[in-house]
C-alpha cells in the first residue's frame, strides 16, 4: 500500500518526517486523523518500528476507537493490537496497575468518577466542620482538580488568601478518603503516573525505552501534566510528534493550555513544524472569515487556509428585534432551506455561546412543531433548575399538588429529610388529604428541628398563596428566589453554577412576557412547550442545537451562530482580560470552521438579560469581518454605522473630524423628528413603532419594528414616515 498517494503535499511531508521533534500545526478540515493514522503506520510499515514500541494518545475515547479502526484498515488487526493507543487517562492507568508498588498504591485501586469525587468532597467538608453553601462542593473539587493538573500535592497547596487556606485543608481531607478507599479519581491517574516517573528513574527507564516514538492528538488541549508526561516518555529517543491547533484551544477552564505549544518549541530546539492549510470542509469565504477573525490573536503561527472548493455563497448576518425573533429568523430559514431539494433539516446546526440561550430557539422548534435535537446539554425545561422553580409556581398555584411538593420541600435543604417526607406522606393517607393540609398540623414523632423546619417552610408557601393574585409570574418567581435564597444554592462558584443560574434568569424572562396574563396561563403555556415527546428522539432528521464548546469537532453543511452581541459571544467574563478574549476568538473560530456551505449570523438589536430588556451592541467579531465576505445589506448597514461614527450623514459627504467638521455639524444637526413609543407609517412596510431615533447629521435614523416586515432602521429623508393616523 503506498502510503503517501492520496495526501496532498504537506500531509506527506508530515507523514514521511525524519525521527525527531515534530508539530503539525493542522487547521480546521485539514486531515489531521489522517496523518496522525498514517504517520503511526508509515513508521511500522516503512522504518520498521515493532507496533508495540508506539504510543500515541487522544483525548477522548470517541477518538481512540477511530483511530484504532482506520489502523486496522492500514496494518491489519494484528499489529493494530500491538500499539498502545488510547486517551491519556487509559494509558496512564494501564502503567499505574503495572506499577502499583513504585507509586505506592495498591493493585486494585478503584478510579472514582465525577460522582464519587463529589461525594468525597462533601464528606470532607462534613468532617471539617465547614459549610457547604459557603464552600461549594464543586467549586471545591474543580479547585483541586485544577491543582492537581498543575502536578500540585496538598502540602504545596499555594495559600494566598483565607479559602485558599480553606481549599487546602478540604484537598488534604479529600486525598486521605481516597486512600482510605483504595481510589484514584481521573486527574490522580494523570498526577501519580508523573509523579511515579519522577521519583522512579528505573521505572521512568523501562517505558522510555519501550516506546521509541510518542505521538499526541490535539495537543493544544494538554494541560500541565500531561504535558510533563509526554516530556517524561520521550524523553530518551526525543521522537515525540504532535498535532496541535493552537486556533481550536477552548478548554482552558478545565486545565488545557495552548502555551504548552510555545514550550515544547522551548523544550525542543530541533522541532519541525509543518502547516496543513488545505481544507477539505468548507467553502474559501468562510475560511476567509475565520481567519479575520483568529488573526487579532497574539502569540500563534498564521495559518492561510484555503479550499478547491470554491468561495461559496456569502455569509448571510441578521439583525433581529429580540431574541425570540432570533429564534423565530433561525426556524424559518431553516424550514426554508429544507423545502430545498438536496437540504435535510439534520445538515443544519445551530450555535450559541451559553446553554440558557436555547430556550428561545426551543420554543421557536415547538411551536412551529419541529423536532430539533440538543447536544450536551438537557432539553431547557427538563433542567434541574428550571424544573424546581416551576414545581415551586405549581405548588403556590395549587398546594394541594403532591408531585411539586415532593419536589421542593427540601429545596434548598432545609432539615426536611426523606424520612420526615415519608411521615407527612403516611399521614395524607390516613386523613385522606394534601400533605399542604397536614402541615398546618404537623403529625407526633417528628423531632424538634423538622418540625421548626416545616412550621418555616409552611409560612412561606403561605405567603406566597396569599400574593398570588396580586403579583405577576414573574413577580413570583423573583418572591420565591429571594425567599429560598435559591440563588445562594445553584450558584457554587463554577462556570456551571452561573449557566444554572442563567437558565433560572432565562425563565424569569419568559415569564415576563405575561404580565398582563395569570399564572395559570403562564403554567398552561410551560406545559405546552415543555411536552416535546412527540418530536422525537436523538434518531430522528433534524436541526441541532448545540454551544460552541460541544461543536468541536463536528461538521455541517448549514451554521447559525447566534447571540454575536457584546457580553454573549464575547462572553462579558471577557471583556476586561485579555486572556479570556483571546479564548472567546478560538471558540468564535471553531463556530465558523464547522460550517461547510453556508453560515449565518444573527444578533439581536434588544434582548432581555436578568429581568431587564436593554439594547445590545453588536459583537466585534462580526466588525472583524471583510465587506466582501457578507451579504449585501449587512454591508450597507455597517458602513452606515461606519460613516455615522465618523460624524457624517450616511449618505451624506465627507465630514471628518477635524475642529471645523465637528463645528459645522452642529448647526446642521437637529432634534430628532420621531420619538420612541411613537406609531408610525411606511408606504411599504406598513405600520410599525418607532424602537429609537437619533439625528444623523442633517438627517435622522429612525429603527421601526414594523407589524409585517419586522425590525428596519431607515433614514428619514430617504424613507418618509408619517405619524400613524394623522
Amino acid at each position: 500500500m503506498d502510503l503517501l498517494k492520496k495526501l496532498n503535499p504537506q500531509q506527506r511531508k508530515a507523514v514521511a518526517a525524519p525521527d525527531g521533534s515534530v508539530l503539525v500545526l493542522a487547521g480546521p478540515g485539514s486531515g489531521k486523523t489522517r496523518v496522525l493514522t498514517h504517520r503511526v503506520a508509515w513508521l511500522v510499515q516503512e522504518m520498521d518500528v515493532a507496533a508495540w514500541r508506539i504510543m500515541a494518545v487522544t483525548f477522548t475515547n470517541k477518538a481512540a476507537r477511530e483511530m484504532r479502526a482506520r489502523l486496522e484498515q492500514l496494518l491489519g488487526s494484528s499489529r493494530a493490537r500491538s500499539l498502545t493507543l488510547g486517551t491519556f487517562h487509559a494509558a496512564c492507568a494501564r502503567i499505574l496497575r503495572r506499577e502499583h508498588e513504585a507509586a505506592g498504591i495498591p493493585r486494585d485501586y478503584a478510579i472514582f468518577d465525577a460522582d464519587d469525587q463529589l461525594r468525597l468532597v462533601k464528606q470532607a467538608l462534613k468532617e471539617l466542620g465547614y459549610d457547604d453553601k459557603l464552600y461549594r462542593p464543586q467549586s471545591m473539587r474543580g479547585a483541586i482538580s485544577r491543582a492537581k493538573n498543575e502536578l500540585i500535592l496538598p502540602g504545596a497547596y499555594s495559600t494566598v488568601s483565607y479559602r485558599d487556606e480553606i481549599v487546602k485543608r478540604i484537598y488534604e481531607r479529600y486525598q486521605a478518603l481516597l486512600k482510605a478507599n483504595n481510589g484514584l479519581d481521573f486527574d490522580d491517574l494523570l498526577m501519580v503516573t508523573a509523579r511515579t516517573f519522577g521519583q522512579n528513574p528505573d521505572v521512568l527507564a523501562k517505558y522510555q525505552e519501550r516506546y521509541r516514538h510518542v505521538l499526541v492528538d490535539e495537543f493544544q488541549d494538554t494541560n500541565q501534566a500531561q504535558y510533563t508526561l509526554l516530556q517524561q516518555l520521550s524523553g530518551l529517543h526525543r521522537n515525540l510528534f504532535c498535532v496541535a491547533d493552537e486556533d481550536q484551544s477552548i478548554y482552558a477552564w478545565r486545565g488545557a493550555d495552548y502555551r504548552n505549544i510555545r514550550r515544547l518549541r522551548d523544550d525542543h530546539p530541533d522541532l519541525t513544524t509543518i502547516l496543513l492549510e488545505e481544507n477539505y470542509r468548507s467553502t474559501q469565504t468562510i475560511l476567509d472569515a475565520a481567519r479575520a477573525v483568529i488573526r487579532h490573536n497574539p502569540d500563534r503561527t498564521d495559518k492561510s487556509l484555503f479550499t478547491q472548493r470554491g468561495r461559496g455563497p456569502e455569509i448571510v448576518v441578521h439583525e433581529a428585534y429580540d431574541q425570540d425573533d432570533e429564534a423565530r429568523f433561525v426556524v424559518d430559514t431553516i424550514a426554508r432551506l429544507t423545502a430545498q431539494a438536496g437540504i435535510r433539516p439534520g445538515d443544519c446546526a445551530v450555535m450559541y455561546r451559553t446553554n440558557a440561550q436555547s430556550r428561545a430557539l426551543e420554543d421557536a422548534f415547538i411551536r412551529a412543531g419541529l423536532p430539533y435535537r440538543l447536544v450536551g446539554a438537557t432539553r431547557f425545561y427538563a433542567r434541574r433548575e428550571i424544573k424546581d422553580v416551576i414545581a415551586f409556581l405549581r405548588l403556590i398555584h395549587n398546594p394541594a399538588e403532591g408531585v411539586s411538593m415532593a419536589r421542593v420541600i427540601n429545596v434548598p435543604r432545609r432539615s426536611i429529610g426523606t424520612k420526615t417526607v415519608t411521615v407527612l406522606e403516611n399521614a395524607a393517607r390516613e386523613r385522606e388529604c394534601s400533605v399542604y393540609e397536614v402541615l398546618g398540623e404537623i403529625p407526633a414523632g417528628l423531632g424538634t428541628r423538622a418540625q421548626r423546619a416545616l412550621t418555616l417552610f409552611l409560612k412561606m408557601v403561605e405567603g406566597w398563596v396569599a400574593a398570588r393574585e396580586s403579583m405577576t409570574a414573574a413577580q413570583l418567581i423573583d418572591r420565591v428566589l429571594e425567599d429560598t435564597r435559591y440563588n445562594d444554592y445553584v450558584r457554587d462558584d463554577s462556570d456551571e453554577g452561573e449557566d444554572r443560574w442563567a437558565n433560572v434568569q432565562e425563565l424569569r424572562n419568559v415569564a415576563a412576557d405575561y404580565e398582563d396574563l395569570t399564572l395559570t396561563d403562564f403554567l398552561a403555556d410551560v406545559a405546552l412547550v415543555s411536552d416535546v415527546d412527540s418530536l422525537g428522539g436523538e434518531e430522528v432528521d433534524a436541526p441541532t442545537l448545540l454551544t460552541l464548546h460541544s461543536a468541536k469537532g463536528l461538521e455541517f453543511p448549514i451554521v447559525f451562530i447566534v447571540g454575536l452581541e457584546e457580553g454573549i459571544l464575547p462572553h462579558s467574563r471577557s471583556l476586561n482580560d485579555p486572556d479570556q478574549m483571546a479564548e472567546e476568538r478560538r471558540l468564535m473560530y471553531v463556530g465558523l470552521t464547522r460550517a461547510e456551505d453556508r453560515l449565518f449570523l444573527t444578533y439581536a438589536f434588544r434582548r432581555t438579560r436578568y429581568g431587564e430588556s436593554e439594547y445590545t451592541e453588536t459583537s466585534r467579531f462580526l466588525d472583524d469581518l471583510p465587506s466582501n465576505l457578507v451579504s449585501g445589506s449587512w454591508r450597507q448597514r455597517r458602513e452606515a454605522k461606519r460613516q455615522e461614527n465618523r460624524g457624517t450623514g450616511v449618505w451624506g459627504s465627507k465630514q471628518g473630524n477635524s475642529p471645523s467638521a465637528v463645528h459645522n455639524s452642529q448647526f446642521t444637526t437637529r432634534d430628532p423628528q420621531f420619538k420612541a413609543g411613537q406609531r408610525v407609517r411606511h408606504a411599504a412596510f406598513g405600520e410599525g413603532m418607532v424602537i429609537e431615533s437619533r439625528a444623523a447629521g442633517s438627517d435622522e435614523i429612525v429603527t421601526v419594528a414594523f407589524e409585517k416586515v419586522g425590525l428596519k432602521r431607515l433614514m428619514v429623508g430617504l424613507a418618509p414616515l408619517e405619524l400613524a393616523g394623522s
